[in-house]
């Protein structure tokens, strides 16, 4: 069914607890991801039979499997947290697929740890929904992101707020490689453990860094670079994390944890979603800010292997952490380039974006359609549909078009390359809020799977909806908005 060839596993024990997944009563196939599947190099029908069942329920350990739990630690919300671990997730094992990329195959939801904290180690089946649907989405949109191979659902109802049906999802991901992982070891001061660390997640992620003399540095160069840009891609479709503790920013620069994320509706930089996010601390705009955060924690506790003077170690890691903004700021002018259907740059191109993004702010306009109509008014027909989103109040934006159209003409002529350009950048379909939580009630309460089918069918493509998607791309109305996202645990 997989073909494993674990590397983690062989670490050493305190790097992790292996466990067994804890059977299910009835596991049932929901969804299969097919492409993922034959990149993973795995037999498709197998795992859609009741054998394939069996194994992403957890009732069956596959061959080659070496089921473990990792250890780590992490900031949440700011506060450090010593010990958590992966408290319902289980990793079978890793997989090199077809285009010869190593990954981890995880159950989600299998069953209780020796970290889950007093937790049922359970999914209920609405998490994994909006899991499977965001991740996928993600990958679509260009997106690093951890991915969905599978779901099933357990037979047995898991206690929230009430009563829900449970499910597994089988995640994919590059590795589960955090920074809470270097902070798990460096907390215990073990720095054997950090250095084996250190060398295993850059030979993993950052193959061609090794050889420096330094790999701590050298990793820590790799993680700032991944995530800056990262979190630009994030802004440029406008995604809330909601959780970005240390615990849940990757190594790889993954995009891992799709609990009370969610995608604006009119752009608001102030805008969080998170139930439990309420002093705003992962609001859209301060992302980038907590990224660095979460960087610098990662330095800190590198800071032992990067020197043997402590004041050596934090000048070298400084230099690294200052490189941040300018990544993250040359990746965001890239993408908002593209937004735009600029192809060259120019000095100004900053203050043009800030003026839009002011304009959209204090308008309150949709972010997502603003960006699929902008594309349509590259054309004069097209300029009609992108006023009315400001209702009658449009001085401001028809002032900014006419600037736009000044920096268009700066430019050697585009034409096919510019619109294929935004089209890329600007997607019609996001995963909007109002339309997941749709798919979650009807199969949460209802057992109806087809509006989380028509979603994820949907969402494969997001530059271009068909007739019978285009509703999938309209804003919520007033009654729809989604206030509020929610923890899986």
């Amino acid at each position: 069914m997989f073909h494993f060839d674990n590397t983690y596993a062989r670490l050493p024990e305190r790097f992790f607890a292996r466990v067994t997944p804890t059977p299910v009563r009835e596991p049932r196939i929901v969804k299969v991801n097919h492409a993922l599947a034959q990149l993973l190099g795995a037999d498709v029908e197998r795992l859609e039979s009741p054998e394939g069942a069996a194994v992403l329920g957890g009732n069956v350990i596959p061959e080659g499997a070496e089921p473990l739990a990792q250890a780590y630690a992490g900031h949440q919300f700011g506060g450090f947290v010593p010990r958590l671990g992966d408290g319902r997730a289980i990793l079978l094992g890793e997989v090199v697929g077809t285009d010869h990329l190593r990954r981890d195959v995880q159950l989600k939801g299998s069953g209780p740890t020796p970290f889950s904290r007093r937790g049922d180690g359970r999914a209920a089946l609405g998490p994994v929904l909006r899991e499977y649907v965001v991740s996928e989405a993600m990958t679509a949109l260009g997106i690093p992101a951890t991915r969905a191979l599978a779901f099933v659902t357990t037979g047995e109802p898991v206690i929230r707020d009430g009563l829900l049906p449970g499910a597994v999802l089988t995640r994919v991901a590059a590795s589960h490689l955090r920074i809470g992982t270097f902070q798990f070891f460096a907390h215990g001061n073990d720095l054997e453990a950090l250095r084996i660390l250190t060398t295993y997640a850059l030979e993993r992620h950052y193959p061609d860094a090794r050889g420096t003399g330094n790999d701590a540095l050298a990793l820590l160069e790799g993680v700032i670079g991944a995530q800056a840009r990262l979190v630009a891609r994030w802004l440029g479709v406008g995604f809330v994390h909601g959780v970005m503790n240390t615990d849940n920013t990757t190594i790889s620069g993954e995009t891992l944890d799709f609990g009370p994320c969610a995608f604006l509706d009119e752009y608001d930089p102030k805008k969080t979603f998170s139930s439990i996010d309420e002093g705003g601390r992962y609001a859209f705009a301060n992302q980038p800010r907590i990224a660095l955060w979460n960087l610098a924690r990662l330095a800190e506790a590198l800071l032992p292997l990067i020197a043997d003077k402590v004041d050596d170690a934090v000048r070298l890691a400084s230099e690294q952490l200052d490189r941040f903004e300018g990544v993250f700021e040359r990746a965001s002018l890239e993408m908002a380039r593209a937004k735009l259907g600029l192809l060259r740059e120019e000095e100004s191109d900053g203050a043009l974006v800030e003026a839009l993004l002011s304009t959209l702010a204090a308008h309150a306009v949709d972010y997502t359609l603003f960006f699929g109509r902008l594309r349509a008014a590259l054309e004069p027909s097209g300029e009609p549909a992108l006023l009315a989103l400001f209702e009658g109040n449009q001085a401001a934006i028809r002032s900014w078009l006419e600037t736009w159209r000044q920096r268009l003409a700066l430019e050697p002529d585009g034409g096919e390359r510019r619109a294929v350009l935004m089209r890329k950048a600007n997607p019609v379909l996001i995963p909007r809020n109002h339309r997941i939580e749709e798919a979650i009630q009807a199969a949460v309460s209802r057992g109806d799977m087809e509006p989380f089918e028509t979603l994820v069918l949907a969402l494969a493509t997001p530059d271009d909806a068909r007739p019978e998607h285009a509703h999938l791309a309209e804003p919520p109305r007033p009654e729809e908005r989604v206030q509020q996202t929610f923890c899986g645990t």
